[in-house]
């Protein structure tokens, strides 16, 4: 009952680190700025240490999907990568290649599809 509980607001920061990222990715692409944020690395940082905490099977009495968190891994550690290098590009040069911002919003709402959409 505790770990469940326990579990349960894992999965719960989980989602905030989801809303946080995808959220201050938002808020740029709406402002027509394509920069990343810090709030972007801390939501996708919240959202990793939290998905590995979830990939581990404690508090559940079923069998967990590894080939969808997996899946999941890849994608987080591409989001990852292009924020790193976003973020160094944008130091360097003052702004980030469009291609690499939009990435960022599509991976991260595949991440969340697939989440909620693979079984």
């Amino acid at each position: 009952m505790v770990m469940e509980i326990l579990r349960h607001i894992v999965v719960y920061l989980h989602i905030i680190g989801f809303a946080v990222l995808f959220g201050a990715w938002l808020v740029e692409a709406v402002a027509r700025r394509a920069h990343f944020t810090r709030l972007m690395s801390i939501g996708m940082t919240i959202a990793a240490v939290t998905g590995l905490a979830l990939a581990a099977p404690w508090g559940i009495s079923y069998e967990l999907n590894y080939v969808k968190l997996g899946v999941k891994l890849v994608v987080l550690l591409a989001i990852g990568a292009i924020l790193g290098i976003g973020a160094a590009r944008q130091r360097r040069e003052g702004s980030v290649p469009s291609a690499l911002f939009w990435s960022i919003g599509i991976l991260t709402l595949l991440n969340a599809g697939l989440a909620v959409i693979w079984r």
